[in-house]
């Protein structure tokens, strides 16, 4: 099988390596990849070789999370897919792969476009950004940083409800928020942006911001025009390959006085209310939850049959995998006209 290696910082090499498809253990599913999509901010992080996250391995390493494709075969112990079966997964950007089951394997119904469901579990982290800050219909909601994973907050928040800002650095990615469904958008580095969105709350304010941008002066901005007491929802690698602080990221006047709360959008949201059913066929961490992976992804999944989500308008670029380098140093150079990227496996 063939799969995208990266040795060094911007040294990404597509490799051949064996894979025995003949010894399925009992878990185990084999899928071969149609195509899969790069996520521009972490995927640009990994290949310029930003600063280590914590647990990221050590090169060589895999790059890409964002993966469709249909199975081949399973082990005797796999009970809810077939040969032929779409799925959509988390590997990385690779022809073909054995995996273990797992909530995180999401059956792809019948009707959907690959290049919306390819971007299943992105949107689904998109969607944490809400449930983990106890989102309420007809709250304002700005997203800051207008990436695939910013623009599919947007999305979702015009199906949740949300009165939804679009905030950037390009004029590019503003008219795909509005493309999206944001009801305004606003360059980050408008003077008056504090003042306009006053006017477009109606003194209200901002309730949620989502934060999907890693540099400093992003996270400022969330934490300037968040109302008091209101949330900011953070999903980006604050401070990811940026020069050090040049201010207090905690300061009184942005954080303490208003009384907001900074929310991390990793592992599980939050249960107030929890599921009555504890059972559950897998062994994962959260499995438990009402809103494990599977059955949340499943729902993002089930927007998109009825139309009401369509990622794929954000694909700005087909590649086939054999270009995926030239792909990469396309995100290094950050080309802003570049969002929706999608690398094609068939030989």
């Amino acid at each position: 099988m063939k799969i995208a290696m990266l040795r060094g910082p911007r040294d990404l090499h597509i490799e051949e390596h064996e894979l025995d498809t003949n010894n399925l253990e009992p878990d185990e599913v084999w899928i071969k990849t149609e195509i899969s999509a790069l996520k521009i901010g972490t995927d640009r992080g990994n290949y310029e070789g930003a600063e280590r996250v914590p647990g990221a391995p050590d090169y060589p390493r895999g790059v890409g999370d964002s993966n469709f494709g249909v199975v081949q075969g399973f082990g005797d112990a796999v009970k809810r897919f077939q040969v032929g079966d779409r799925v959509v997964t988390q590997q990385n950007h690779q022809s073909e792969y054995i995996i273990r089951d797992a909530p995180s394997i999401v059956k792809v119904p019948e009707g959907v476009h690959p290049e919306n469901a390819v971007y299943t579990h992105l949107y689904n982290l998109s969607s944490l950004c809400y449930r983990k800050a106890y989102f309420q219909p007809g709250e304002n909601v700005a997203v800051v940083g207008l990436g695939v994973l910013g623009l599919g907050a947007i999305a979702l928040g015009q199906v949740f409800g949300a009165r939804v800002i679009g905030i950037g650095n390009s004029g590019i990615r503003l008219e795909m928020a509005e493309r999206m469904g944001a009801h305004a958008v606003f360059m980050s580095d408008d003077s008056q942006l504090g003042t306009k969105l006053d006017s477009l709350t109606d003194s209200v304010g901002v309730d949620l911001v989502i934060l999907t941008a890693n540099p400093w002066p992003a996270f400022r901005t969330s934490l300037q025009i968040v109302r008091r007491n209101g949330r900011v929802s953070i999903v980006s690698l604050l401070g990811r390959g940026e020069p050090p602080l040049d201010f207090n990221p905690l300061a009184m006047e942005l954080f303490y006085s208003k009384g907001i709360s900074i929310i991390a959008v990793s592992g599980a949201a939050g249960n107030l209310y929890p599921a009555a059913n504890q059972d559950t066929p897998y062994a994962a961490q959260d499995a438990k939850d009402r809103f494990a992976v599977d059955q949340s992804a499943g729902y993002i999944l089930s927007l998109m049959g009825d139309g009401r989500l369509e990622p794929k308008r954000l694909v700005t670029h087909r590649f086939h995998y054999t270009e995926m380098a030239k792909a990469y140093e396309m995100i290094y150079r950050r080309e802003k006209e570049m969002l929706g990227v999608i690398f094609e496996w068939g030989d």
